[in-house]
C-alpha cells in the first residue's frame, strides 16, 4: 500500500470534515506540523512493514483550532509538531489521551516524554549559535547569555521571536534565570540584530555569509541540510555550512538548550490500536536510525547512532544538553510570548 497524497490543511475543507467511519479500518491519519519531505520516509516503511496506510494532513498553523471544531467526529488519530510549545497547546486544549506503553516508556527517556503519557518526542535537536568563521574566533562565544552583552562586538541574525523554536529558547532562559532576566537578555539580544527578523533558520546563516550578521541562531539539523545543498535543491548552502562554526553553548553550565519534535495521540483517535502501533514505531530502531540520516536529527532512543555528518561536524551529537524537563519549558512557553510582545523583539 502506499501513503495518500499530503495536501494542506487549507485545501482539504472536505477530507477534514468526514466522519472516522469514512476510513478504513487498516489506516492512520496523522494532523503533522512538519513538512511532507521530513516524514514521507519513516511513514512509507511503516506501511511497507505493516500495511497500515497512512493519511497525513499538513497542518502549517490551526491544528489545535481545527481538532476543536471537529470535536468527536475527527478523522484524526495523531498529531506531529515540530516542537514542545506546540505538544504543549494540545495537551493544555485537552485535545489528546494518555498512552501507557511499555515500548514507549523504555525507548523514550523520562525528560522527553509528558508525566502524565500525552505526548512522546520523537527525535531532538539543539538550538545553537551557528558563528562566521571570518569574523567570530574560535571560542570567542560560549554562551546564550552573552548574546545580550552590551559590548558584545558581533551583530546576531536570528527568525521571529513568535517563532516556535525562539519561544521554547526564551522559554529555557526563564526557567533558568527567572522572568525578569529572561526580559533583560531578550531586550539585550533584541539590540544586538543585525537585521530585522526574517526567513527561516537557513536564512540566519545566509544573512551570517553575506555579511549581515556575525551569529546566526539556528537549530542543528539545519547544518546537516545546509551540507547537503538541502538534497541538492540548493547547492550554494553548502558553502554558507562550510562558513560558519557551530557552538554549542553553556558546555560548562546547564548546557545547551534541546527541543523536539513529538507526537501525541488524539483524544477521539477512531483508530487508536493502529495509532499506537505507529507511535511504537517511530520510537524504534529503525525509525529513529532513518530520522538521523534523513534528517540529521538526534534520535532519542539510546544506542541509536548519529549520521556520519552529524558525529563528524556537530561534536557527533555527544554534546551537554539542558537536562531541564520539556514539560517545564512548555510551562514557561506563555511567558516567552509575553516577553517577546514586552521588549519589542525585531521592532
Amino acid at each position: 500500500m502506499k501513503i495518500s497524497k499530503i495536501v494542506t490543511l487549507g485545501g482539504v475543507a472536505g477530507l477534514l470534515s468526514l466522519s472516522s467511519q469514512t476510513f478504513a479500518v487498516e489506516e492512520v491519519n496523522i494532523y503533522s506540523y512538519r513538512q511532507p519531505h521530513l516524514i514521507d520516509p519513516m511513514l512509507q516503511v511503516f506501511t511497507n512493514e505493516t500495511g497500515i496506510k497512512v493519511n497525513t494532513v499538513y497542518a502549517k498553523k490551526g491544528m489545535v483550532e481545527r481538532i476543536k471544531s471537529e470535536g468527536e467526529h475527527s478523522p484524526a488519530d495523531l498529531a506531529l509538531t515540530v516542537d514542545i510549545s506546540r505538544l504543549a497547546a494540545l495537551k493544555n486544549a485537552g485535545l489528546l489521551q494518555a498512552v501507557h506503553s511499555n515500548t514507549l516508556k523504555s525507548n523514550i527517556p523520562t525528560n522527553l516524554r509528558d508525566t502524565d503519557n500525552e505526548w512522546f518526542a520523537l527525535t531532538q535537536r539543539s538550538r545553537v549559535i551557528m558563528a562566521s568563521k571570518r569574523t567570530v574566533p574560535e571560542g570567542a562565544i560560549t554562551t546564550y547569555e552573552q548574546l545580550s552583552d552590551p559590548d558584545l562586538g558581533y551583530k546576531i541574525c536570528m527568525r521571529k521571536g513568535s517563532n516556535a523554536y525562539n519561544i521554547s529558547l526564551i522559554a529555557s532562559m526563564v526557567a533558568a534565570h527567572g522572568r525578569d532576566e529572561a526580559k533583560k537578555w531578550l531586550a539585550g539580544v533584541n539590540k544586538n540584530l543585525g537585521r530585522k527578523p526574517q526567513g527561516n533558520d537557513r536564512a540566519q546563516v545566509g544573512g551570517v555569509i553575506a555579511g549581515e550578521c556575525d551569529l546566526a541562531i539556528a537549530n542543528t539539523y539545519y547544518f546537516g541540510k545546509m551540507f547537503t545543498g538541502n538534497g541538492g535543491k540548493n547547492p550554494e548552502q553548502i558553502e554558507w555550512a562550510k562558513g560558519v562554526n557551530v557552538i554549542f553553548p553553556n558546555q560548562e553550565g546547564r548546557g545547551a538548550h534541546i527541543n523536539i519534535s513529538g507526537i501525541g495521540l488524539l483524544k477521539h483517535s477512531p483508530n487508536k490500536p493502529n495509532a499506537i502501533r505507529l507511535m511504537e514505531w517511530l520510537a524504534s530502531d529503525m525509525a529513529q536510525y532513518m530520522y538521523a540520516n534523513e534528517n540529521f536529527e538526534f534520535p532519542v532512543k539510546n544506542g541509536v547512532p548519529s549520521s556520519p555528518l552529524v558525529t563528524k561536524y556537530l561534536s557527533g551529537g555527544k554534546f551537554k544538553g539542558d537536562s531541564v524537563p520539556l514539560a517545564t519549558i512548555a510551562e514557561y512557553s506563555k511567558i516567552a510570548s509575553e516577553l517577546v510582545a514586552e521588549v519589542g523583539f525585531g521592532r
